[in-house]
């Protein structure tokens, strides 16, 4: 029997894949569960359908990242810093300061895009990568001053 799967499911396909499963497994479990619908002429428009407006939107969300992208690639953003002896920085400067930065700048972006590669706890100049998107990131440089 052919189904549409709604979500994910394990060893069986991804969402909206059009799978051939056994009658059984079909009626007592993915559609009872309603995790698979019947696929008919009706219910593959409607999948086709649904596919084209999520592409549309994901296009319009692309969009609107790299516009962020354009406005943030390559910016200089300065943090003051306590030092110690020779230097030495107390502590280390954590995405989260780094997205309040953005944030006090215009830029609301979660702290889970920051990438931060290594502890950002030396005087001077860092680049830090900023993944909005798997088709959008983008470096920014951190400047840590006295």
């Amino acid at each position: 029997m052919k189904v549409i799967l709604l979500s994910d499911v394990k060893k069986v396909g991804k969402k909206d894949q059009v799978v051939d499963v056994s009658d059984g497994y079909a009626n007592n479990y993915l559609i009872k569960n309603k995790l698979a619908v019947l696929y008919t002429k009706k219910s593959k428009e409607v999948l086709d359908e649904q596919v084209s407006e999520r592409n549309i939107l994901e296009q319009q969300k692309i969009k609107e990242l790299n516009e962020i992208k354009k406005a943030l690639e390559n910016k200089m953003f300065n943090f003051k810093v306590k030092t110690g002896k020779e230097d030495k920085v107390f502590g280390k400067v954590s995405s989260k300061q780094i997205q309040d930065e953005l944030k006090s700048k215009g830029f609301n972006i979660d702290k889970k895009c920051i990438k931060l590669n290594n502890d950002l706890d030396t005087l001077g100049v860092h680049e830090v990568e900023i993944v909005l998107h798997k088709e959008v990131s983008f470096k920014i440089r951190v400047n840590l001053s006295k």
